[in-house]
C-alpha cells in the first residue's frame, strides 16, 4: 500500500498556491488558510485529509470492477491525465469533453464503432485499393478520432466516477456526471466552485507538479482497488473449489439404504 500523502509534498509540489484575492470564489472560503502578496494560500491540512478521502473511495470503486474516468483538457494536465491513466488502466479524456459523452451515451458509442470499423480496414489492408487522396483521407479521420475517442474508444459502459482537474474548465463533464449520477472527484483551485462536487480535493489546479501528484495518488489507488479485486476473486474461486470438494466427499460418504442390507 502507497504512503498517505504528506504537508511536505503538496508544498513542494506548489499546491497551497491559489488564485490572485481577486479571482476567487466565495464558496472556497472554508479552504482557505491564508493570503499572501494579493494571492490566496490553500489549507494543505485539508487537502492531505480530502486526498486520503477520495483514494479510499476509489479504491472501493474499482474493487467493485467499476472503472474511474480521468479528465482533464487543459494544457497543463493533457499529457499527466494520459500517462497516469494508462499507468493504471482506465479511461482518460485529454483533448475535448464531447457533449453528451455521459447523457447520451449510445452515440458516442456508435462514433467509437465507427473508428474500430475504420480501424479494421486499415489493419487488412483495405484502404490499399482506395484512390490516393481517398486514403490519406481516411487515414486522417481515423487520427482525429483516436484523438479525441483513444482515450475511451474501449468503454463499453458508463464509468462509476469521475476525476476532473479544474471543474470549472471542465463544466460540461460535470454537469453530465451529476445528471446520470455519477459522482465527481475533482481538484478544486481556489477559484472553482466546490457545490456538487462528491470529492473535493482543494489545490493549485495549474502547476503541473500539483496535477502530477494528484494524478498518481488516484492511480495508485485504482491499482490497489485492482490488487483487492483479484485477491477477492482468487479467494472466491478457492473457496468455490472448497466447497465443492467438500460437496463430493459428503456424497462419497452418503449413507445408501440398499447398503445395509
Amino acid at each position: 500500500m502507497s504512503e498517505p500523502i504528506s504537508v511536505k509534498q503538496l508544498l513542494e509540489a506548489g499546491a497551497h498556491f491559489g488564485h490572485l484575492t481577486g479571482h476567487w470564489h466565495p464558496r472556497m472560503k472554508n479552504y482557505i488558510f491564508t493570503q499572501r502578496n494579493g494571492i490566496h494560500i490553500i489549507d494543505l491540512e485539508q487537502t492531505v485529509t480530502q486526498v486520503e478521502k477520495a483514494c479510499n473511495f476509489v479504491k472501493e470503486l474499482v474493487s467493485r470492477g467499476e472503472a474511474l474516468l480521468f479528465v482533464g483538457t487543459k494544457k497543463q494536465a493533457q499529457e499527466v491525465i494520459e500517462e497516469e491513466a494508462k499507468r493504471c488502466g482506465m479511461y482518460y479524456v485529454n483533448q475535448r469533453w464531447l457533449g453528451g459523452m455521459l447523457t447520451n451515451f449510445a452515440t458516442i458509442q456508435s462514433r467509437i464503432d465507427y473508428l474500430v470499423r475504420l480501424e479494421d480496414k486499415n489493419s487488412r489492408g483495405e484502404l490499399d485499393y482506395l484512390p490516393k487522396k481517398e486514403k490519406l483521407k481516411v487515414e486522417k479521420e481515423i487520427a482525429r478520432l483516436n484523438r479525441l475517442l483513444g482515450g475511451f474508444k474501449e468503454m463499453t459502459t458508463l464509468p462509476g466516477a469521475l476525476f476532473l482537474v479544474d471543474p470549472t474548465k471542465e463544466k460540461i463533464a460535470l454537469a453530465e456526471a451529476k445528471k446520470v449520477g455519477i459522482p465527481v472527484i475533482a481538484v478544486v483551485d481556489t477559484n472553482c466552485n466546490p457545490n456538487g462536487i462528491d470529492y473535493v480535493i482543494a489545490a493549485n489546479d495549474d502547476a503541473i507538479k500539483a496535477i502530477k501528484l494528484m494524478c498518481s495518488r488516484l492511480a495508485d489507488a485504482v491499482l490497489e482497488g485492482k490488487m483487492f479485486r483479484e485477491a477477492g476473486e482468487s479467494g472466491m474461486a478457492q473457496l468455490a473449489s472448497a466447497e465443492s470438494k467438500t460437496a463430493e466427499l459428503m456424497e462419497s460418504h452418503t449413507f445408501a439404504p440398499d447398503e445395509a442390507s
